[in-house]
């Protein structure tokens, strides 16, 4: 069974979905493709705490390595090109070209911006330090504005602006998504 939430955040609000195994999807349902819960996912509110306290400390900025179970569905190369971003330090960009020779396909920018695009767990899988060669931001599935509120928070290593994070409350729980 796949459970879902939405998380405030000072990005605004972001949907989390996952199971026993670990988180599937976060999405950003304001961004330009909003995920949609699945039709067999069940909306649960205090599932998946223990995601929502880790953002909560990187918005704070206080959290640079997330350690969680993810559970990530993709193609092989997908698979490797989400593998590399999470190499990615914390405060450091690179361009698509470089995250392509790092995978061994010097040739494939486009492909691996094709997969960075496809990343289902972006922030924790940090897509958003993935650049242009050029400096430019290039695409992102929260936008632009909120990808450069990413690499701000990284670069400053201080909280986003004045906004909390409401997570799910700690006491409640749903089985072992709650951890």
């Amino acid at each position: 069974m796949t459970y879902y939430t939405y998380m405030e955040s000072p990005i605004g609000p972001l949907l989390l979905a996952g199971d026993d195994s670990g988180l599937r999807r976060l999405g950003f349902p304001k961004g330009k493709n909003p995920p949609q819960p699945a039709p067999d996912w069940r909306r649960d509110p205090h599932c998946l705490r223990y995601v929502a306290e880790q953002l909560d400390a990187y918005f704070r900025g206080s959290l640079r390595d997330f350690d969680l179970p993810l559970q990530m569905q993709g193609t092989p190369f997908q698979l490797s090109v989400w593998k590399a971003l999470r190499d990615i330090p914390y405060g450091e960009t690179i361009s698509y070209g470089e995250l392509a020779r790092r995978i061994g396909k010097p040739k494939g920018p486009r492909a691996v911006g094709h997969a960075n695009g496809a990343n289902p767990i972006p922030i924790i899988v940090p897509c958003h330090r993935v650049i242009a060669s050029d400096g430019k931001l290039g695409g992102f599935g929260g936008g632009l504005k909120t990808k450069e509120t990413l690499l701000a928070l990284e670069r400053n290593g201080a909280a986003i602006a004045e906004t909390t994070v409401s997570a799910p409350r700690l006491g409640e729980s749903h089985g072992s998504l709650a951890r």
